[in-house]
């Protein structure tokens, strides 16, 4: 029996938008969940479970995808993260709620690179591009739908279905694909570079808990994150040799000696860091300089989950038209241009801007990470294209815990900066910002210390906003070495044609 690409394309559309979906949807039942099990102050990590173990495991999953199949690799995924879906619903307290949600993040890191990686394989690259296009949408779909299933949920039936409602999409998914998709035999002998695994799982959660701890639950200059830091470089380091010296290796270092796909993993790399600083400052803006409420940042940043899939579909079709290079490099110019807009901004700026300048960026990130996916895909064959994706992906979760700790270190610094120069506000720790901008204490607060905090909220943001644009401009950089024509073009090392 012949793949049916319509059928599993639908399969992989319900898998993307479960794993999507899986962020904002929780987001929305979070205080609820905090009310009822307690532990409040664990809250952070109920998401930072989820991130880290699907950022570590998601290369590894994309090599057994090389060696044993999508089919077999993606099932493995999905059967822990329904597995931790279930558990999650079942939680009893926030403590289990952090170990079932970094199980649910371990299938995370199967599902996501297996699905773009089987949509590689079953569409050559003119049609690559528009179904990507198509995964793009389902990105921008679930920030729109996850808050509003989720506070339905929440409000009308149970935090718990928020976690339940995977089960039966995710087992329809996989039945799905088993029917439908046909993958040819492999008669190769498997060898899992099991040191690989282990090296990198350890560098890798070192370096991530790390920069998700430092500078929130421990001072960047501890012995604890100084320790991470130094036990992560030394097992990053001993990857690399297991590597170079491993005869079917965990993450095939010469992947970036293609120059497509190394260009494309760094770009994706900065694009991510700037994704997550808008995600994380743009509100902050909107709720500490304006004023508004929670659901006021949320429309300002609704239009770039509006432009993105828009630009995804379109820059599918410009790719074909005009090459990946070029498409490539207009995203980028829009994202710069609208981190420039940003940086321009002022307390006086209307709202309605503010969601142009996102929409502007929004249709540059889909015009960009479109690219970066297809030409990774189609710069290898079958035996790598699953290393190669797992490789963008991871990249792209790196990129934004690395943009999460840097920026809020820099963030802080601005701050503190700016408010020792200020006697009525310099022994006002920066962790106190949000309780002084809360527009429930206006009154309780004086005008001078309330206007004073705002000026240095302004002047941390515009530095931000200011690094955003110098990161947008390495990007730009960055992809003016993609190719112009079609990535299957590209001369692949020796090595990598004996793979």
């Amino acid at each position: 029996m012949q793949t049916n690409r319509k059928q599993v394309t639908i399969a992989m559309l319900i898998a993307t938008f479960l794993a999507a979906i899986e962020v904002t949807i929780v987001s929305t039942a979070m205080p609820r969940i905090a009310s009822e099990l307690g532990g409040l102050q664990f809250i952070s990590w109920v998401f930072a479970a989820y991130l880290l173990t699907s950022t570590v495991t998601t290369p590894i999953f994309g090599k057994l995808a090389d060696l044993y199949g999508r089919k077999v690799v993606f099932t493995v995924g999905a059967a822990l993260f329904l597995l931790g879906s279930m558990l999650s619903g079942l939680s009893s307290s926030m403590h289990q709620l952090i170990w079932f949600r970094a199980l649910q993040g371990l299938g995370a890191g199967g599902i996501m690179p297996t699905t773009f990686t089987i949509i590689g394989d079953i569409f050559p690259y003119e049609q690559r591009a528009k179904v990507q296009g198509w995964f793009s949408s389902i990105w921008g779909l679930s920030g729109l739908v996850g808050p509003l299933v989720g506070g339905f949920l929440v409000d009308y039936v149970s935090w718990r279905w928020i976690f339940y409602i995977n089960l039966p999409f995710g087992l329809v998914s996989v039945i799905m694909l088993w029917i439908f998709l046909r993958e040819e035999g492999d008669s190769r002998e498997r060898k899992i570079d099991y040191l690989g695994v282990l090296t990198f799982s350890i560098a890798v959660a070192s370096i991530l808990f790390a920069l998700s701890t430092g500078g929130t639950v421990y001072s960047w200059g501890s012995a604890i994150i100084i320790g991470l830091f130094l036990v992560g470089i030394l097992f990053l380091l001993i990857f690399i040799w297991v590597e170079f010296k491993a005869e079917e290796p965990m993450l095939p270092l010469e992947l970036f000696k293609i120059p497509s796909i190394l260009v494309s993993n760094l770009a994706a790399l900065l694009s991510s860091g700037i994704l997550i600083a808008l995600n994380v400052y743009l509100p902050l803006w909107v709720q500490g300089v304006h004023g508004r409420g929670a659901t006021g940042s949320g429309l300002t940043l609704l239009p770039m989950s509006i432009g993105w899939p828009i630009g995804a579909t379109l820059g599918g079709r410009l790719m074909l038209k005009v090459g990946p290079r070029k498409t490539a490099v207009l995203g980028l110019i829009l994202i710069l241009a609208g981190n420039v807009s940003l940086a321009f901004i002022s307390q006086t700026t209307p709202d309605w801007v503010l969601s142009v300048i996102m929409l502007i960026i929004g249709f540059g990130f889909g015009f960009s990470m479109t690219v970066y996916t297809v030409i990774v895909q189609s710069s290898v064959g079958w035996n790598l294209r699953g290393a190669a994706t797992a490789s963008n992906t991871f990249l792209r979760s790196l990129g934004q815990t690395i943009g999460v700790a840097v920026f809020g270190t820099l963030f802080n610094h601005y701050m503190k900066v700016f408010m020792m120069g200020h006697a009525e506000v310099k022994n006002i720790n920066v962790s106190d910002l949000n309780r002084l901008l809360d527009p429930h204490n206006i009154g309780q607060i004086p005008s001078s210390v309330m206007k004073t905090m705002r000026e240095a909220l302004v002047y941390g943001l515009h530095h931000i906003f200011l690094i955003l644009v110098g990161i947008a401009v390495l990007a730009l950089l960055f992809v003016f070495r993609l190719p112009s024509s079609k990535p299957e073009a590209v001369a692949v090392s020796k090595d990598l044609k004996e793979a």
